[in-house]
């Protein structure tokens, strides 16, 4: 199992996670099928270039899911539960077709779970970025843990 056990985590630990993904136009427009969203934003490319961007950008919520998927391996495989919640998101630039996506996650907060004594609730905060150093994407994430076994 790759994933940490609660345990094993620590305030502050940080985590610069090898896997990158170049996104592509087949991710957004899937993404986008696949959740019903028909944003011109993200699937007119006419449309698009009279914005602000000039192009199509990437559904934010692909984007969000990419960044928090990329650092799995590195934390959670096979040790987690579940997600208990997400906050403080933020996009502060936007994601283009043929953006390279890294991320970087940094261990925020831990508790013992007061219901379920076998396990930990271990806060994430997650950071993405292109292949400039931009950051694309921030969130806040709460995932229960599993205790290492007796």
């Amino acid at each position: 199992m790759a994933g940490l056990y609660y345990e094993e985590f620590r305030i502050g630990m940080e985590f610069k996670h090898a896997l990158t993904r170049t996104v592509t136009e087949m991710d957004n427009i899937m993404f986008c099928a696949m959740t019903h969203n028909p944003q011109p934003l993200h699937l007119d490319e006419e449309y698009s270039k009279q914005t602000e961007y000039g192009a199509r950008i990437v559904n934010s919520l692909f984007t969000l899911g990419l960044v928090i998927g990329v650092t799995v391996a590195d934390t959670t495989l096979g040790t987690t539960l579940g997600n208990l919640g997400m906050t403080d998101i933020r996009f502060k630039n936007p994601v283009f077709h043929g953006d390279t996506i890294r991320a970087t996650t940094r261990i925020k907060d831990m508790r013992e779970s007061k219901s379920r004594p076998g396990d930990g609730i271990v806060t994430f905060e997650h950071f993405g970025h292109n292949q400039h150093g931009k950051e694309v994407c921030y969130v806040v994430r709460m995932g229960l843990i599993k205790k290492r076994p007796a």
